[in-house]
């Protein structure tokens, strides 16, 4: 079941249904994209015909945001992308499959990030990383890499993992998952997970869990990062507003 929000579709899942979601894409003999659509999400898609196609076709969409579960009624479960990233590590060690971390622009943040995640992961097969090529988006909604794309691909053609992170903020990691999942066909499960390796390595601190529960974490990012205003205005005001008239319009 799913739900339409400013023309994405939402998977109505609870937490489990997504986790037993990954074990059968797990273990099936095809590619699976994941990603985890926020009202920011929403907005730029909304905007970007070619973001909202692309995320439309995903294998699965979760709700990663206080305000979608807030419009649909809570008919959809709010799965924060940090967390939801934690629960595919969790099945991928228990199942013996490999992961590979691609993302975040940094070769330190990586380095912390297995470092954190072996200490919880013990088991876990990480088989490369990489910081990832440089990705730019163009006007028309299309992505521009460099040179060390290539490289990248090679990378991960060499390990085979069974799991893919990319990590290059919302728009880029989903269309560079669309535009060169197809040339690593070994992949069973590729996620967008945006900031997720900056949070989980440390690197950037999570909002206490009581402002996690409440939807208060952007309210935590703004004081740790002011110049993102723009981005939760975008989040909360401009997201609202779209669906409201949306709504509107549709009930006339």
């Amino acid at each position: 079941m799913s739900i339409d929000v400013l023309g994405v579709r939402i998977d109505t899942v609870s937490l489990l249904e997504a986790k037993e979601n990954v074990r059968t894409f797990l273990l099936s003999t095809s590619s699976h994209t994941i990603f985890t659509p926020n009202p920011e999400m929403l907005v730029k898609a909304h905007k970007d015909k070619i973001f909202q196609d692309i995320l439309n076709g995903s294998s699965l969409n979760i709700c990663d945001g206080k305000g979608i579960s807030f419009v649909s009624k809570k008919r959809v479960q709010r799965i924060t992308g940090v967390d939801f990233m934690h629960d595919v590590l969790s099945l991928s060690e228990s199942m013996g499959k490999s992961v590979y971390l691609l993302g975040s622009g940094s070769d330190r943040t990586l380095k912390a990030l297995k470092v954190t995640l072996l200490g919880k992961y013990p088991r876990l097969s990480i088989v490369g990383m990489h910081p990832g090529p440089n990705v730019v988006e163009e006007p028309n909604g299309s992505i521009r890499v460099d040179e060390m794309n290539t490289k990248v691909i090679q990378d991960i053609q060499e390990v085979k993992p069974d799991v893919l992170f990319v990590a290059f903020g919302q728009g880029k990691q989903e269309k560079w998952i669309h535009g060169y999942i197809h040339k690593m066909p070994f992949i069973r499960v590729c996620v967008g997970v945006g900031g997720a390796f900056d949070m989980i390595s440390g690197t950037i601190r999570r909002a206490p869990r009581v402002m996690r529960f409440l939807g208060f974490e952007w309210i935590w990012r703004l004081i740790l990062e002011p110049s993102r205003i723009k981005r939760i205005y975008n989040a909360t005001i401009v997201f609202l507003f779209l669906f409201y008239i949306k709504q509107l319009y549709v009930s006339k």
